[in-house]
């Protein structure tokens, strides 16, 4: 299982989950952020601090949003890292 980063995401500029994440696994693009989930070792550090409380563990991402576990995977291979 890995963390998911959802709609309420898009166009949120403030990366409060940043710098809590241990293995520093969020990758960017100019609409979001998402987590590579080889990398992210489902810690959950970042939900609390996400200020669109976009993230959810990936069982526990809602149905509207389920489409979301696929881009995350995709995008966060295509990406820079959100911590450079």
């Amino acid at each position: 299982m890995t963390m998911v980063v959802t709609q309420p995401c898009i166009g949120c500029k403030d990366e409060a989950c940043l710098p809590v994440c241990p293995v520093e696994c969020f990758r960017e693009d100019e609409a979001m952020v998402y987590i590579d989930p080889d990398e992210c070792i489902d810690c959950g550090a970042c939900v609390p601090e996400c200020p669109a409380e976009a993230i959810f563990y990936e069982d526990d991402v809602p149905e509207a949003w389920k489409g979301f576990i696929a881009l995350g995977a995709t995008k966060s291979k295509e990406c820079p890292s959100a911590h450079d």
